[in-house]
């Protein structure tokens, strides 16, 4: 396990529900190549904090990486509602952006 990895579980240890060290939590695992545990992090983010938008363009582009293309849509969908409840443009425009790569069109 990395030093980073270590720290930042360490840290969950005594902040079990902050959405930010379990996103980073799960960069690290993708970053070790064990996309599996980084796309359950990220799912669990997602279940357990649906208004923490980085979650869905991560896990997006990670489904894609695994060869689940709908999936992953179904994840930038979500996220694309998610940011304009909360008029997140940015955001709005980034998973709108993973959509049209995968040719779907909306709105």
């Amino acid at each position: 396990m990395s030093q980073r990895l270590h720290m930042i579980e360490h840290m969950l240890e005594t902040n079990p529900k902050d959405s930010f060290l379990h996103y980073c939590a799960a960069l690290e695992h993708q970053k070790k190549g064990d996309a599996a545990q980084a796309i359950k992090i990220l799912k669990s983010i997602v279940k357990g904090d649906p208004d923490y938008l980085a979650s869905y363009y991560q896990l997006g582009k990670l489904l894609e990486s695994k060869n689940k293309p709908q999936e992953a849509i179904e994840f930038y969908k979500a996220g694309k509602e998610v940011a304009r409840k909360k008029n997140d443009l940015k955001t709005l425009g980034e998973l709108s952006e993973a959509l049209m790569l995968l040719d779907v069109y909306e709105d």
